[in-house]
């Protein structure tokens, strides 16, 4: 029977660092979580109100309280809150293996919307 050695926990891990190592890592780390804000965080650090964000956008202000609480939004309903804000948005894919890439024609809206055309009306032939 084997012994498997103890897992290293990320304590163990800092504790090995030097103290100036180990500062660098927690400003880097209280940057990144400092980065990640919810819709009502980013507003709220814009110091807009709920229904100056509503007159902006062309809603009431409970449309922008739901809004704030949805986890799935459409790309173009972000763009449209965040542009409301004074913001622009942009889409990025990271990938282990290169460097991040900016996606770009998706948060723009749908350029194919405009040239699709409707279907025909299909009539039922009995």
């Amino acid at each position: 029977m084997s012994i498997k050695p103890m897992p290293i926990t990320l304590k163990d891990k800092m504790k090995q660092l030097s103290p100036a190592r180990r500062k660098k890592v927690e400003a880097r780390a209280a940057q990144l979580i400092a980065e990640e804000m919810t819709l009502r965080e980013l507003r709220h650090a814009r110091q807009l109100t709920q229904v100056k964000m509503a007159k902006t956008l062309g809603v009431t202000q409970d449309s922008v309280s739901r809004l704030e609480k949805r986890s799935d939004l459409l790309l173009s309903t972000l763009r449209k809150t965040v542009e409301a804000m004074g913001g622009n948005l942009s889409l990025v894919a990271e990938f282990p293996d290169r460097a991040p890439v900016v996606l770009s024609g998706l948060a723009e809206g749908d350029p194919m919307q405009k040239t699709r055309p409707k279907p025909a009306n299909r009539r039922r032939v009995a």
